[in-house]
């Protein structure tokens, strides 16, 4: 047994020196193979626990880490659904205005005269059309004392816009001498050209002067379309068509025959232009100086196009929105289809009071939810209606898309602060326990050394307690 065994102080010194050496290079090797300097808590006990819940919390962020991230893919699929719905409804509003296009070529709401004019004066080489425009009102015997044009149109729900030629005159400053507007020194300066253009600047009706010579007005929508002309007899023009007091009338082609008025002079109503229901009206004045009034009503009831095949268009975007909002999901979580998916995003690893995180709401885009509903008819009156809707649509497509881009930067703000947190607990975690490779190499060369001195300093004793043995052979 070792303490029947009795060693020289020296051997003895030498040993316990081998001994402690070769203690420490055990615990070098291990840190060098580790890369710890503290394996376990007998090797610091503050470093090694304050390590390890610095490491724990930087687990818990990563794995709240990977929530965060699907979050963000979560947001980006609402984005991009509300980015196709916005296509699609602005593909709706395209396929409505078809149909209002469609609606307004069919509109038979228009007066038109019925027959050319007998142009008298037109110089050689000039067209019908050129000859009615360019002629003055003053000389077709309007005065404006005594006369004046009004155009009336009454929509379908009793709303009344009028064009009325004196009180335009009144606000405008012009008169019969001016000529679009400015003051001329010419008399007689006010054409049918710039009559027609003022109709079309008041936005009651459409007017143009045809290639033969009448005028055509003309309404869009459900409306009736009224035309009045009162003329002074006193200041017409005898000559203008051969017929007195008729003569801005006769002008534009009203009428069935050159006496057309003369026939209705007893206040008689015929029928002229428009098959649909064109009346006229003439009150004639007993005696010269009295004023003839000429009055003209489409009562004929405006037409919707066929848009059978718009309004199936119309209805299978509908179809597409809903489908769309369907398919906006990420990871089983739809943030636009209208079934309450909110999403909570979680920031931190409390579950008490402390905790931080985001709720999105989720919204309802689907055609319902935006209170979008199949079209009929799309008639005009319809159509509107449609595109009130799909205007407001737009408007909460773009509000909910800037709701969504808000929380989607304040998750990636998040996103990039949690990733540099966690970042900076493992650092600090790992500066409490891990070892210096530099350092632990360092080490292990000197204990080495150390090492190797004191197995040639043992042998050395050794070597000393052999010579009394040879001391006592001699």
């Amino acid at each position: 047994m070792s303490s029947d065994i009795t060693l020289s102080a020296g051997v003895r010194q030498n040993l316990l020196s081998l001994q402690k050496t070769a203690d420490l290079m055990s615990l070098t090797q291990n840190r060098l193979s580790t890369g710890k300097k503290v394996n376990s808590a007998l090797d610091n006990p503050t470093n090694f626990f304050t390590s390890e819940t610095l490491s724990a919390r930087a687990n818990d962020l990563s794995n709240l880490l990977d929530g965060i991230s699907n979050s963000i893919k979560t947001l980006e699929a609402a984005d991009n659904g509300i980015t196709a719905i916005t296509d699609l409804v602005e593909s709706a509003q395209s396929t409505v205005r078809q149909a209002q296009a469609a609606n307004n070529e069919a509109d038979g709401t228009h007066i038109q005269g019925a027959s050319s004019i007998d142009t008298g004066s037109a110089t050689v080489g000039a067209t019908i059309k050129e000859t009615v425009e360019n002629q003055t009102l003053s000389n077709l015997g309007f005065d404006a004392s005594t006369s004046n044009i009004e155009i009336v149109s009454i929509s379908e729900s009793g709303v009344t816009s009028e064009f009325d030629l004196l009180s335009h005159f009144a606000s405008t400053g012009q008169s019969l001498t001016d000529n679009d507007g400015a003051e001329s020194t010419a008399t007689n300066a006010y054409t049918i050209k710039d009559l027609v253009e003022d109709i079309n600047a008041s936005g009651v009706a459409t007017a143009t002067i045809t290639a033969d010579g009448r005028l055509d007005l003309k309404v869009d929508g459900n409306a009736t379309l009224e035309l009045r002309i009162t003329d002074g007899d006193a200041t017409d023009a005898t000559t203008q068509n051969g017929t007195t007091g008729t003569s801005i009338a006769k002008a534009f082609g009203f009428g069935t025959s050159a006496n057309v008025l003369g026939e209705l002079n007893d206040g008689s109503t015929g029928t002229v232009g428009d098959a649909g229901g064109t009346a006229v009206t003439f009150a004639d004045g007993a005696t010269a100086g009295d004023v003839d009034v000429l009055t003209i009503v489409n009562q004929a009831t405006s037409t919707d196009a066929d848009n059978n095949e718009l309004v199936n268009q119309y209805n299978e975007i509908l179809d597409q929105i809903d489908e769309l909002a369907r398919d906006a999901s990420y990871n089983g979580i739809n943030l636009i289809n209208g079934l309450g998916e909110d999403l909570t995003v979680a920031f931190n690893e409390h579950r008490d009071e402390n905790k931080s995180e985001l709720i999105i709401k989720s919204a309802d885009l689907t055609a319902s939810g935006l209170s979008l509903t199949d079209a009929n008819t799309l008639s005009d009156e319809e159509a509107d209606l449609k595109l009130d809707a799909l205007a407001d649509a737009l408007v909460t497509l773009r509000s909910q898309a800037s709701t969504f881009g808000s929380n989607l930067s304040t998750v990636q703000i998040r996103d990039d602060y949690t990733s540099e947190m966690i970042n900076t607990l493992q650092t600090g975690a790992d500066n409490l326990v891990l070892a210096d490779s530099n350092e632990e190499g360092a080490n292990m060369l000197a204990l080495q050394t150390r090492q190797q001195l004191s197995t040639t300093s043992l042998s050395l004793a050794a070597q000393a307690d052999q010579a009394v043995t040879q001391f006592l052979r001699a």
